[in-house]
């Protein structure tokens, strides 16, 4: 058997997002937490090598455990300023103390440092341009405000 020292993934910046969302929709306790609906209704998206915007009509099936922590499970379209199409889906978690995910659900401004919130992102294009995407994986660190979540976005080779 020969020894295997596994590749040291890297890390490059991709793009900040800026995700516009709408009132959330509580469809109440599930057998699996409290499920919620939150739309996605625009954004913008700004980086080395994606840039353009959000397209209105996504959203996040989102579950909150009884601990607080939020299962994220997003789905979106992203319009490139060139012009191609990109469906991207994000799955993540946001938990913290309950203070911090109480003002944070009151829409109070939170330092994003207090709490955590993290995503995994997968791409989906039939652009040319744009299907190293595809064979992508991104991670990403993000923070919630009233009306928006951000969250600055990295592959990983």
């Amino acid at each position: 058997m020969t020894d295997y020292t596994p590749p040291t993934p890297g890390i490059e910046p991709l793009a900040r997002f800026r995700v516009e969302v709408g009132p959330i929709l509580d469809l109440g306790r599930t057998p699996w937490g409290n499920r919620r609906v939150i739309p996605i209704t625009g954004g913008s998206f700004e980086g080395p090598r994606l840039t353009g915007e959000i397209l209105p009509g996504g959203g996040d099936w989102q579950v909150v455990h009884a601990d607080g922590t939020a299962d994220i499970d997003t789905r979106y379209t992203l319009c490139t300023t060139d012009g191609a199409r990109i469906h991207l889906t994000t799955t993540g978690l946001r938990h913290g103390a309950p203070d911090v995910m109480a003002a944070l659900g009151r829409g109070e401004p939170v330092d994003p440092r207090l709490y955590y919130f993290r995503l995994v992102l997968r791409f989906e294009t039939g652009d040319e341009r744009y299907t190293w995407l595809n064979r992508t994986i991104g991670v990403a660190s993000g923070m919630r405000a009233d009306n928006r979540v951000e969250y600055d976005a990295y592959t990983l080779s």
